[in-house]
Order: C-alpha cells, then sequence, then structure tokens
C-alpha cells in the first residue's frame, strides 16, 4: 500500500513538474503574438484600407520606389502616371505601398 501512495505522489509530481516546463513555452508565444503578429496585422489592415480608398489623381510610391499620380483604377491594377513625358505604367493594387496625397476624411 505504501509504495501505491508513493508511484502516486511521484506522477503527480512528475505531471506538475512538465506543467512547469510548458510555462516559458507559452510565455514565449504570448511575447512573439503581442511584439510581432498582432502589429503586422494591424499594419496589413491599415494597407488594405489605403488601397481600397485610392481615388485618381493621388499621388503614389510602388513597392520598386516609382512615384507617380494614379490615373485610373481598375479591380486589381492602377495606371499610374510618372514622369515629364506622362508615361504611363500599369502595377498590381498590392504593389501601392504609400499614398502621398492626404485627404480630408484621412486627416481626422
Amino acid at each position: 500500500m505504501n509504495i501505491l501512495i508513493n508511484n502516486l505522489a511521484d506522477s503527480g509530481a512528475n505531471s506538475a513538474m512538465s506543467l512547469v516546463s510548458l510555462v516559458p513555452l507559452i510565455l514565449i508565444i504570448v511575447v512573439f503574438y503581442f511584439l510581432l503578429i498582432r502589429p503586422q496585422r494591424k499594419k496589413d489592415k491599415q494597407d488594405a484600407i489605403m488601397r481600397k480608398n485610392l481615388q485618381v489623381g493621388d499621388e503614389v510610391v510602388t513597392a520598386g520606389g516609382v512615384v507617380g499620380i494614379v490615373f485610373s483604377i481598375k479591380d486589381d491594377t492602377v495606371v499610374v502616371e510618372t514622369g515629364g513625358d506622362r508615361s504611363k505604367i500599369r502595377v498590381k493594387k498590392w504593389a501601392i505601398a504609400q499614398n502621398l496625397t492626404v485627404h480630408e476624411d484621412q486627416s481626422k
């Protein structure tokens, strides 16, 4: 009987030790969420809103660094007018990195 009680006590201590060893792993996951995952999701959401609110005449910067003015907008592409010779290039909406034009509803 005494051996059975000792075995139960040992198994309880082992499960408690394994639970305590999981605490640092859980803590690391929580820290990664708040330092990396959450801010990236927030930035992705802001970028999607910026691309959705593009208007003809906005000055934009593409992911490749091309600066130009939005000439026309289609479903998933944007025609950007660049340079003094008014050359136009067509880029995907996801390639628009920044909108340099400030609209009144965005400034609030």
